[in-house]
Formats: C-alpha cells, sequence, structure tokens
C-alpha cells in the first residue's frame, strides 16, 4: 500500500485541456473518490495514475516514487474498468488468477490467494464457470476479485458500477465499502454518480471543467458547498437556488420579504459596503430538506418573519417521504423544491407557507459562483 500524491498536474490535448493545476494527496490506506460531470476529467486523471495516459505538466507520485514516465506495468495498480474487461474463454478461477501469473507468482500461491478472493466475494461456487454464464453483478465481482488478487499498491476503479441495476448496483455499493474495510488498500474511484461518492468516500474530490472545485469528507462538502457548482451537483434533489435582493436587512424574494439571519447580515455588509443602498443581486441557497410547511393557522395568527409563500406544481410521493415541487408567485418565475412526510400530499395549485431554517442558509456571488463568506 501506498499514498498517491498529484502535484499540479496539466493534461493538454493539441486543441484542449482535458486537467489543469490538479493537487492532492491521498493517505496510504483510504478510499478518495472523484466525481463530476461528464467530461469534467476525472477518467484522465485515473488514466494518469494507472499509466494509461501521461501529464503534460506536474509531478506524479505514488509512494515516494516519481511515476511521470514510468509504464502503466511498473506501477504496481490495478485498475477495474466500466466494462469489467473479463476473458470469455477463461473460468472464474482462471480469470481471477491470470495477473498472478502474468507476474510468474508461484502457483501454490496464487491457489491460496485465487481461494481467499473468492470466498470473500462469494465466487467460490462460481470458479469453474465462464463470464458469459454468470450475472453482471457476479461478473463484476470476478473484475474486483482479479484485483484484490493482486495485492497491489494502489486500487484504481472507473465507475464500476454504472453497468448495474439499482438494486445491484446498492447491494455492489456496500460490497465495495466492506472490501475496502476489509483490505484497506488505498483506493481511487471515479464516478459521476454523486451517491456512490458520498456513500463510500474518506474524502471527495469535486471536479468541473478539468479544475477541482472542492476536497473534503462527503458531510462537509454538503453541508459547506465552496460554490454554486458542488451544492447544485451533491443532493437528491439539489439544492434550491433563488435569485434575490438584499436590502434592509431582508432578502427580497419575487415581492416577498425574507428575514437574514445576522451571521450573514454581517458577512454582506462587508461584501457589499460601498454600494449605493448597501442593495445587490444575490443567489440564496437551501437544501430540500431545510424547509417546512407553516400551519395554515399560526399562533396568534403571525406569519413568522422565515416564510415565503408558494404555489404547489407537481407532487411526487416517495413512500417514507413526498417531494413537493412549487413555484413561487410572481415574476420571474422560481421554483422551490421541498422534502415533507410521506403521509403529506397536497393538491396541485395548493398555497402553502413555506418556513425556511435561516441558519442553514447559504449566499452566493451571481458573477462568481461562489460562496460569500
Amino acid at each position: 500500500m501506498a499514498q498517491v500524491r498529484l502535484k499540479n498536474i496539466a493534461r493538454r490535448f493539441s486543441t484542449a485541456t482535458a486537467v489543469e493545476d490538479i493537487s492532492f494527496t491521498i493517505p496510504d490506506g483510504q478510499f478518495w473518490v472523484l466525481v463530476g460531470p461528464s467530461g469534467c476529467g476525472k477518467s484522465t486523471i485515473l488514466r494518469m495514475v494507472a499509466g494509461l495516459d501521461f501529464p503534460t505538466e506536474g509531478e506524479l507520485y505514488i509512494g515516494d516514487r516519481l511515476v511521470n514516465d514510468l509504464n502503466a506495468r511498473d506501477r504496481d495498480v490495478a485498475m477495474v474498468f466500466q466494462n469489467y474487461a473479463l476473458y470469455p474463454h477463461m473460468t472464474v478461477a482462471e480469470n481471477l488468477a491470470f495477473g498472478l501469473k502474468m507476474r510468474q507468482v508461484d502457483p501454490t500461491q496464487i491457489q491460496q490467494r485465487v481461494r481467499t478472493v473468492a470466498e470473500s466475494l462469494d465466487l467460490a461456487h462460481l470458479l469453474s464457470r465462464k463470464p458469459k454464464q454468470l450475472s453482471g453483478g457476479q461478473q463484476q465481482r470476478v473484475a474486483l476479485g482479479r484485483a484484490i488478487a493482486r495485492q497491489p499498491q494502489v486500487f484504481l476503479l472507473d465507475e464500476p458500477l454504472s453497468n448495474l441495476d439499482a438494486q445491484l448496483r446498492d447491494e455492489t455499493r456496500a460490497e465495495l465499502k466492506r472490501l475496502h474495510q476489509q483490505v484497506g488498500v488505498t483506493t481511487l474511484y471515479v464516478t459521476h454518480d454523486q451517491t456512490e461518492a458520498m456513500t463510500l468516500a474518506d474524502q471527495v474530490v469535486v471536479l468541473s471543467q478539468g479544475k477541482i472545485q472542492q476536497i473534503g469528507t462527503p458531510q462537509d462538502i454538503y453541508q459547506n458547498p465552496a460554490n454554486r457548482m458542488v451544492a447544485t451537483f451533491l443532493g437528491t434533489p439539489p439544492m434550491n437556488l433563488l435569485h434575490t435582493v438584499y436590502e434592509d436587512g431582508c432578502f427580497l424574494i419575487n415581492h416577498q420579504k425574507l428575514a437574514c439571519p445576522p451571521r450573514l447580515q454581517q458577512i454582506l455588509s462587508k461584501t457589499l459596503s460601498g454600494l449605493e443602498n448597501q442593495s445587490r443581486a444575490l443567489e440564496l441557497g437551501i437544501r430540500p430538506e431545510h424547509l417546512q410547511i407553516v400551519p395554515s393557522s399560526p399562533p396568534n395568527n403571525i406569519i413568522p418573519d422565515n416564510t415565503i409563500t408558494v404555489i404547489v406544481e407537481v407532487v411526487e410521493p416517495l413512500g417514507r417521504e413526498t417531494l413537493l415541487r412549487t413555484q413561487i408567485p410572481a415574476a420571474p418565475q422560481q421554483s422551490l423544491n421541498l422534502v415533507t412526510e410521506g403521509t403529506f400530499t397536497p393538491a396541485p395549485k395548493d398555497a402553502l407557507a413555506i418556513a425556511f431554517d435561516l441558519s442553514q442558509i447559504v449566499v452566493f456571488d451571481p458573477l462568481t459562483g461562489n460562496v460569500l463568506k
């Protein structure tokens, strides 16, 4: 096992830059996930670590060894591909043993490793079968087992669950986490699925347009996004973004006033100092679970200052909870999604009073997309 360190890595092609200024260090034994939309450069980074591609700039270390110009076979890494890449004419046992045979490992040791890996992945009863006789989940486990049997310094996984159906993907994801806890090999995992990133990772690296947007634990990135892209990419449903104007200590949203908490008033008073009337267009972010429905008859008929009125547009019952997609009256048209109890199912066109958890509001600069701090 070894740490993986990328220092100012860039990969440029003749007419385009795939990734630029990529720097992070994966400590020995940790599970890191590269996540982002298609085309953001995550697979390019993985291929450079694997030795299937080479950086244009920067330094790439595995352990204490600079591997920029080292061939893939000399890096002591094992990669699991999206399409499994199993040999169709070989049995499961032969597929598991293939990498070891290529490295001329002692046959007795090969048998022992194959047996151990097969038992840990529940493949022992399938060792004599060929890939075409296996389900997608079983093929995926064979591909993982072949990498584990190698006992490499680093595991590299390129969207290994994307070909599985939803239920099998959930089961295999849990199996992957259990295996990492058991084996403890440094792992770099690529996915566009934010659920996989959140559930698997010790640390998440969020990428967009070839650049790192934020690095942190799943919970920290979810609760404290660095910018608009991170806030809206992580979370199902994603964070609500509302166009607003800050004026006289309040947010004005489609002619409705929403109180601004003191912590944000201090931030905005500094950020907006010098602007006429201390007013400026901003983007306000809040996650659906931080919104609540106010009773139709609030105590003393006083509507709290953290409340706005919305119109129900779509109701999506999900069993345990209900997702409400609503619209804020008046122009410009703005939507607001919230999650309620599964038993609450209002009708479309119903008017609801929605209370904001003011401690969970995030404010973005609409020009840069960065969180105002």
